[in-house]
């Protein structure tokens, strides 16, 4: 049994003294008129509240604005700055905390200006970007906002900020806040500069804490563009599993034709096994509409994805199974409803283990907000959400912040190359714990990026290099490590590739699955993953890597030309590090790069049978999608750690005792390689 309960219609607008916001701003010219584009945008809610936002935002340096999914702010807002020529003396940024947003963002404000990308309105993301001097929109991941101020902290470039999303609390939008405020308290009092102003957006946030910490006003825009019926289950249960799938049949046998179902769930295995079940069940309801089972997440070819995104069919019905990647990245055509598992798989370092581990747990009331929406888009819209109200009310209110979870290597190293050297008192909203800042001092010092020696934390000469690549720090280490010994070329593809996400298509048919596993087979280095990855690159431009010859050899097209753009400007950082880009066929000296480069990632079989991480002493197993799984190599590198049932490492490469010796004398007398 599901209870109900009826969202808020729109109300009127009102700023955090209750103060009412309308009055929409003048249309540019008489032909926007006639712009359908214009005619949607002066339907948004946001609209009419044109006028008095400029009001606030022109009157305070900085100003938050909570306005639900739907109404429009991301769009129109930096409009808004643009039309009221607000933005004469420099850029407006705008941050996402993905590039997918950043990029179909950009594309849709382009569309409504009637501009070109690359002109007016811009974007940029990390290997990526199309602006240019004319730009004066730019949208842009928040890590591209924070490199930018390592080369200038001030951020004089820009007029205006825009945080969006503020809400999801990335590491990077937590650093750029303190960034930021510095920024903005500096300009403050310079004749020479004009002042920064802010503007922190979010469907939902904790208002007072983020007025608190800005010390700045709070305006409201209540409503979504269409309402939501929220209803939850009725009473607590254990198997929510059979509860989501008895509320997708319970819509599915009931709900008109043109009704398409989004529903939230944890992961690729569980959506993949849901939509099994799903199909199977969808044949005993022959009254109904044809059920169309999509899945939507990351690890996935471009194709697959769009078929989610594709208008449904006359006598079909649609059903999206999908991870938060649709949370705010994407936007469904013709969903109704949305069924909310209310969970999420989170990553969560414990920074002295060294260890990354993937738990399922309950998401936020935040969270569950943002999937809400997803229902109100276009028209008025359900939400099942499988908690009890109770249980949903005591919900956290806001998703536990990134950087109380993450590992802060380089976090560390980007706010020391800001100049911000004391990292334990910089004004971090939700400041991390000592542990975690201590432990990744302690990383970068052994990588020698950072020197603890003088008393303080001093950033090296190579410290420096290593900021300037958009890259976890160990990874800068195997690019340098490379360049050394010779294999630069390589390293690059290596690295590029474990930046892009899996390039291995895994079917959820488990005949195509075995013929996927057969004809990955022919890529397998005997000398670990990280070589296989060369191999597949190597056939892949040998082929041309057509989608034809990608689907052939079950490989992801879009992962893997992701990577080579990747592998474009990680060349073009080289050579303005004075990196030196050199060519080894030689698989022993990249393996002994790869032995010098993640040193501190070196596990040793045991007499047990399992393995033993030498810098935690953490055990731990080979991961089962490793070309490694069913050998037993003595001694390994590996890339990532995570912990799911087990403890588990992946990106193995075999390495010998010698070359760690050779590499590191002084760490592997205190981490020793026992016999």
């Amino acid at each position: 049994m599901l209870n109900g309960k009826r969202s808020h219609s729109p109300v009127p607008y009102r700023n955090g003294n209750g103060v009412k916001m309308n009055g929409a701003g003048d249309v540019n010219s008489l032909n926007q008129q006639f712009n359908p584009l214009l005619q949607a945008r002066r339907r948004l809610p946001i609209f009419p509240a044109k006028r008095k936002f400029l009001e606030e935002a022109t009157k305070h340096d900085t100003v938050i604005l909570l306005a639900q999914t739907g109404t429009g702010k991301t769009t129109q807002i930096p409009q808004f700055i643009h039309e009221a020529r607000l933005d004469r003396e420099g850029v407006i940024a705008v941050t996402q905390p993905r590039r997918v947003a950043a990029v179909s963002l950009a594309k849709r404000v382009a569309d409504e200006t009637q501009t070109e990308l690359g002109t007016i309105v811009g974007y940029r993301v990390r290997f990526e970007e199309m602006c240019g001097y004319t730009t004066k929109i730019l949208f842009q991941t928040d890590g591209m906002l924070l490199r930018e101020a390592m080369l200038d902290p001030l951020l004089k470039k820009y007029s205006w900020v825009i945080l969006d999303e503020a809400h999801e609390r990335t590491v990077n939008t937590d650093i750029l806040f303190g960034v930021v405020k510095s920024a903005q308290k500096y300009r403050k009092g310079q004749n020479d500069l004009p002042p920064l102003r802010v503007v922190v957006m979010s469907a939902t946030v904790d208002a007072d804490k983020f007025s608190n910490y800005w010390n700045c006003p709070v305006l409201y825009i209540e409503g979504r563009q269409f309402p939501v019926h929220i209803r939850h289950i009725s009473s607590t249960t254990d198997d929510w599993q059979r509860a989501f799938l008895s509320t997708i049949f319970l819509i599915h046998e009931n709900a008109p034709e043109k009704e398409d179902i989004l529903a939230f769930m944890t992961g690729q295995e569980e959506i993949e096994n849901t939509a099994r079940q799903c199909r199977l069940i969808a044949k005993e309801f022959t009254n109904s509409p044809k059920l169309m089972v999509c899945t939507l997440y990351a690890a996935q070819t471009s194709d697959m994805q769009q078929s989610s995104l594709r208008p449904t069919q006359p006598g079909f019905r649609k059903l999206v199974l999908a991870t938060n990647i649709a949370e705010t990245s994407l936007t469904i055509p013709g969903i109704k409803h949305v069924i909310d598992s209310c969970r999420v798989k989170a990553k969560v370092h414990q920074a002295r283990a060294g260890l990354d581990m993937l738990k399922v747990v309950r998401v936020s009331q935040a969270q569950a907000l943002q999937r809400t929406g997803r229902a109100g888009r276009e028209s008025e819209g359900n939400c099942y959400r499988m908690l009890t109200r109770e249980e949903f009310d005591s919900l956290p209110e806001a998703t536990v912040p990134e950087i109380l979870r993450s590992n802060l290597s380089s976090v560390v190293l980007t706010m020391l190359n800001i100049g911000i050297k004391e990292v334990i008192k910089f004004e971090f909203m939700d400041a991390p714990n000592a542990d975690s800042i201590n432990t990744a001092l302690r990383q970068l010092t052994l990588l020698e990026a950072v020197d603890l020696s003088q008393g303080g934390v001093q950033l090296t000469s190579l410290g420096k290099k290593m900021a300037a690549f958009p890259l976890d720090p160990r990874f800068t280490n195997l690019l340098l490590a490379a360049e050394q010994l010779g294999c630069t070329e390589e390293m690059l593809t290596i690295v590029a590739l474990l930046t892009a996400e899996n390039v291995f298509q895994l079917p959820s048919t488990k005949d195509k699955l075995e013929e996927a596993n057969q004809v990955h087979k022919k890529f397998q280095a005997a000398e670990g993953d990280l070589l296989t990855l060369l191999n597949v690159w190597r056939a892949f431009r040998n082929s041309a890597g057509t989608p034809g010859w990608c689907r052939a050899q079950f490989l992801i097209p879009r992962h893997l030309n992701f990577a080579l753009e990747v592998r474009k400007q990680l060349i073009g950082v080289c050579h303005t590090a004075g990196v030196a880009i050199q060519s080894s066929r030689d698989v022993e000296v990249l393996r002994k790069a790869i032995a010098k480069g993640l040193f501190m990632n070196v596990a040793q079989l045991t007499l047990e049978g399992h393995y033993v991480a030498l810098d935690s002493g953490q055990h731990v197993h080979i991961h089962p999608s490793s070309v490694m799984f069913k050998r037993k190599p003595e001694i390994v590198t590996y890339t990532e750690m995570v912990a799911t049932s087990k403890t588990y490492i992946r990106g193995l490469t075999i390495v010998s005792e010698e070359w760690l010796n050779e590499a590191k004398p002084d760490y592997f007398r205190t981490h020793r390689i026992t016999r």
